[in-house]
C-alpha cells in the first residue's frame, strides 16, 4: 500500500477570539475562523474586520495559521461588500482562504494573487478528476467531501502533485445531506444552510398527515424513543489518526464553530497529543496504519458535548451505513467549572492558592479535574475555597468570580477545571 504520511497539521474551529486562544493554546497548528459575513457559521460570534487583523497578529506570532471561511454560495449582489472585504485582507494575509464556488474562487485569486486557495468541503470534491480540476484552476489545498473512503482518498492522493494539501474533518458534526449542500432549513425556515444560517432541520422530530385524515398525525417513528432517520451521528477518528495520515490526508480538521471554548480545547488537545505520537511512532520506524492512540484520549473526547459517535464514512459505505443516531439529543459533557488565571496567593496558614475565574458552580468537596496542554484530566477534589480578598467560603456560585484554591499541582494560566466523576 502506498504510503503518504507527512505529520498531519490540527486545524481548530475558532468561533470567536476565546476559542481562538483555547485552540492555540491547546495545540492547534491553524485555526479557521470567519469574518461577520460570507462565513458557513453564521451563527457563530466570528471577528470583525479589526478582530480579524488582531487574530492574524497574534495567530503569526505564535507562528500558527489562520484560515479565513468565504464559502458561502454567493448571489450577485454581495459581491461589491465581499470585494471590500478583500482589500481589507490585503493587510491582514491570511494563510488561506476556504472556498466553496467558483466566482468566489476567481475574485479572490484576481484580488489577491498571493492568497492561497482552499476548496471547501461544500465543492464535494469526490474524485482525482475533480480534484485536479481545482488545482488546474490555482486551489492549492482541498478539503475532501465527508462521503469518501480511506482507498477514495489514496487514488486521489496518487494522482496530485506532491505540494498540493488534503485536508479532511476528523471530528464534529456530520450533515445527513450531501457535503452540507443542504435545502430543507431554506424550505421550512427561509434561513439558508448554504449561505452560513443553517437551523438543523435534521435533528427535528416529524410526523406525516394522510390526505383525508389531517386531524390523525402520525408521528414518524424508527425507534421506541423517536425518529433519527435524518440526524447523523458524529465523527470521531481519535482511533484511525494514522490510517488516515498514511491515506494522504495531511490537515485534520475539527468542526465545531459554534461550540464552546472548552470543546475546541478538549478535542484540540486530543487530536494534538494523538498526532504527537503518531508522529513519533512513525520517526521510530512504525507502520502509520499500525499506530493506536491512546485509550485515554477518547474519555477525553467523551467528555465533551456531542451525539453517538462515528468513524464516518471512512470505512463504510453510506447507502450501507448511513450513520444515523439511535438516541434522542446530546451526550452532555462534563461542567466546565472555572480558568486557571495564572496567579496565586497565600492563606493564613501558607497554604498556597492558585486563582480561578468561575464558569460554573462548584463546591468544597466536590470531585473534580485540571485539564492542560498535552495532559488528559488529572483528577482533584475541591478541598478549600476563597473568595478574591482570601476568605475561606464554601462554594464559588457567581459567573466570571474570583477564587482561589489549593492544589495538588501548579496550574498554568489558560488551564480549565471542569467537573469529575
Amino acid at each position: 500500500m502506498n504510503n503518504f504520511y507527512r505529520k498531519p497539521e490540527i486545524l481548530s474551529p475558532a468561533g470567536n477570539p476565546e476559542k481562538m486562544h483555547a485552540a492555540v493554546r491547546y495545540g492547534a497548528d491553524a485555526v479557521y475562523l470567519a469574518g461577520r459575513e460570507f462565513g458557513m457559521r453564521a451563527a457563530a460570534d466570528n471577528f470583525s474586520v479589526e478582530e480579524l487583523a488582531e487574530a492574524a497578529s497574534f495567530l503569526h506570532s505564535q507562528g500558527k495559521k489562520m484560515y479565513v471561511t468565504t464559502n458561502t454560495l454567493m448571489r450577485g449582489e454581495e459581491y461589491p461588500a465581499f470585494r471590500e472585504f478583500l482589500r481589507e485582507m490585503e493587510n491582514i494575509r491570511p494563510d488561506g482562504f476556504i472556498i466553496a464556488d467558483l466566482g468566489v474562487f476567481t475574485e479572490i485569486k484576481e484580488t489577491l494573487p498571493w492568497a492561497n486557495l482552499h476548496i471547501s468541503t461544500q465543492a464535494s470534491i469526490c474524485s482525482p478528476e475533480a480534484a485536479l480540476a481545482w488545482v488546474k484552476l490555482g486551489a492549492s489545498r482541498l478539503v475532501l467531501a465527508r462521503e469518501l473512503s480511506l482507498e477514495d482518498i489514496r487514488r486521489i492522493r496518487e494522482r496530485l502533485p506532491d505540494e498540493i494539501e488534503l485536508e479532511a474533518f476528523v471530528h464534529g458534526s456530520m450533515c445527513v445531506s450531501y457535503s452540507g449542500r443542504c435545502m430543507l432549513s431554506n424550505a421550512l425556515t427561509g434561513r439558508d444552510a448554504n449561505r452560513g444560517a443553517c437551523t438543523q432541520p435534521c435533528r427535528w422530530n416529524y410526523t406525516i398527515y394522510e390526505e383525508k385524515r389531517p386531524n390523525t398525525p402520525i408521528p414518524v417513528e424508527q425507534t421506541e424513543l423517536g425518529t433519527f432517520i435524518m440526524s447523523s451521528k458524529d465523527m470521531c477518528m481519535i482511533n484511525k489518526v494514522g490510517q488516515l495520515a498514511a491515506a494522504g490526508v495531511s490537515s485534520f480538521k475539527i468542526e465545531g464553530r459554534i461550540k464552546s471554548a472548552y470543546y475546541t480545547a478538549v478535542v484540540s488537545n486530543a487530536y494534538r497529543m494523538a498526532v504527537d505520537a503518531l508522529d513519533a511512532f512513525v520517526a521510530a520506524g512504525g507502520n502509520p496504519c499500525e499506530f493506536s492512540s491512546d485509550p485515554a484520549l477518547m474519555n477525553e473526547l467523551e467528555s465533551v458535548s456531542h451525539r453517538e459517535y462515528a468513524e464516518g464514512f471512512f470505512f463504510e459505505d453510506p447507502m450501507k451505513n448511513p450513520q444515523m443516531v439511535t438516541k434522542p439529543g446530546y451526550v452532555r459533557d462534563k461542567a466546565y467549572l472555572a480558568i486557571a488565571d495564572g496567579d496565586s496567593l497565600s492563606s493564613a496558614d501558607g497554604t498556597v492558592l492558585y486563582g480561578f475565574t468561575q464558569r460554573n458552580k462548584l463546591s468544597v468537596g466536590d470531585g473534580a479535574e485540571m485539564i492542560s496542554p498535552g495532559k488528559t484530566g488529572r483528577a482533584l477534589t475541591v478541598e478549600r475555597l476563597f473568595d478574591a480578598e482570601g476568605n475561606e467560603i464554601d462554594c464559588a456560585p457567581h459567573p466570571m468570580m474570583k477564587f482561589y484554591m489549593p492544589l495538588p499541582f501548579e496550574p498554568l494560566a489558560g488551564d480549565i477545571l471542569r467537573a469529575g466523576e
